[in-house]
């Protein structure tokens, strides 16, 4: 049960959302990747937990929960995507600076959080969906759950410490002008994706 939750888990938090985003910038930043990565990872163990107790069910009989996570999820993904293309935009010298400043822990915490409890999609797969495939598994649920809980582990502390790892190499600043501008167009994609429905 623990492997099935395992690759459950890993095939629904792998792909490249807005939060998987932020957490790759904060490693390539060096900035409190490890409270962001912990928040992400606790976020994942109390929705799949969540899940699995039933709140799969409930989720799923209110849908303007639904619409209200998807309207503030839209508004917040095309805000921080603007934020992100003029940071792309900004000359070479003023991003050289901005990046020596560190952000507050204060910021990068809530942003994670908005990227993750703002997002329906999360709500969907994790909440809806590994709750259902845990509550498949009857009395294993939990051990389901602990499977789909070590995926999380896995991903976000190789995506956030990998990417702190490689920030010597990618500091430079052309190269936060291009992640900057990938991470800018990708959210409003998604942002765009979320308020049409």
């Amino acid at each position: 049960m623990v492997l099935t939750g395992f690759v459950s888990g890993a095939a629904l938090i792998v792909a490249i959302g807005a939060q998987n985003a932020f957490v790759l910038r904060q490693g390539l930043r060096r900035e409190h990747v490890a409270p962001v990565v912990l928040l992400c990872v606790l976020a994942d163990v109390v929705l799949m937990s969540a899940g699995a107790a039933g709140l799969g069910l409930l989720v799923e009989r209110l849908p303007w929960l639904e619409t209200a996570a998807r309207w503030g999820g839209g508004l917040f993904l095309i805000g921080y995507a603007v934020l992100a293309i003029r940071r792309a935009v900004r000359p070479p010298a003023a991003l050289e600076a901005r990046e020596r400043g560190a952000g507050s822990l204060t910021t990068a915490l809530l942003t994670a959080a908005a990227l993750t409890f703002l997002n329906p999609h999360v709500y969907l797969d994790t909440v809806v969906l590994l709750g259902a495939l845990a509550n498949g598994h009857g009395e294993d649920r939990w051990q389901f759950v602990l499977g789909s809980a070590s995926a999380s582990v896995v991903w976000f502390s190789a995506l956030g410490f990998g990417a702190y790892r490689l920030a010597g190499v990618l500091g430079r600043p052309a190269t936060w002008r291009v992640v900057d501008a990938v991470i800018g167009a990708m959210m409003l994609v998604l942002g765009l994706v979320l308020l049409l429905g």
